[in-house]
């Protein structure tokens, strides 16, 4: 009885950590979601404005 009290003891310590762990996950995550829509606001805009002027590899410059 002893050992099954010392193993839940054990398994409800390694669940309070997950959920630690999740909660933290889910705050990173959100706040990584935000940022990457600000990012896409903020090149939706530069694109918008036609300043990105930004040449890809693949595409030709203006001039050929």
């Amino acid at each position: 009885m002893e050992k099954l009290e010392e193993q839940i003891a054990h398994l409800t310590h390694t669940l309070d950590e997950l959920s630690d762990v999740i909660a933290r996950q889910d705050t990173e995550i959100a706040n990584l979601t935000q940022r990457v829509q600000m990012l896409m606001q903020r090149e939706a805009a530069r694109e918008a404005e036609g300043g990105g002027g930004i040449v890809l590899g693949d595409e030709r410059p203006p001039h050929y």
